[in-house]
């Protein structure tokens, strides 16, 4: 980013959103959706992502579960994927990693849950986004720690919390 002929650090990921399956054509909001969320979670996030990069890849059921196959050993689709990415040299751009969303699975999820798309499809991304920065819902304490951190992010985008009427994301 430049200002005024100066260099100026981010203090936000560079978020580039990939749509590759023609049903998020439906979804004209997703990418602004997608942005608005991953923002939100660095600016509440502790976690250093000034000058970092990520992908969001927006995909269908049979492609997440292509991925969900070949690096999770489960053959079935899911709503959201993260891979975090390894740290390069010193120098290179560091990358967070990639995140891939569902279409299908975040719509059934969200229609089922009545609750808006944008509000369902809001929270994948803070959850994806989440695991990049090394968050993780393995153990009991670090689930709850993390889902106190995606409703403090939800509620500062307006966005109800998400298990109140449900249990934990797997």
């Amino acid at each position: 980013m430049q200002t005024a002929g100066t260099l100026v650090s981010s203090v936000l990921p560079l978020t580039e959103v990939l749509v590759v399956a023609d049903c998020w054509q439906t979804e004209p909001e997703a990418e602004a959706v997608i942005h608005r969320a991953i923002n939100a979670a660095a600016e509440i996030a502790d976690a250093d992502v000034g000058d970092t990069e990520l992908a969001v890849m927006l995909t269908d059921d049979a492609g997440i579960r292509t991925l969900n196959s070949n690096w999770r050993g489960i053959d079935k689709p899911t709503n959201v994927l993260s891979f975090p990415a390894l740290q390069p040299a010193a120098g290179a751009p560091r990358m967070l990693g990639d995140i891939a969303i569902a279409y299908e699975t975040t719509r059934k999820e969200a229609d089922e849950e009545e609750k808006p798309f944008d509000h369902h499809l809001s929270h994948l991304a803070v959850h994806g986004f989440l695991h990049l920065i090394g968050h993780d819902h393995e153990k009991d304490d670090d689930a709850e720690a993390m889902e106190d951190l995606e409703r403090e992010i939800l509620a500062q985008l307006g966005i109800p919390d998400p298990y109140a009427d449900r249990g934990r994301m797997d």
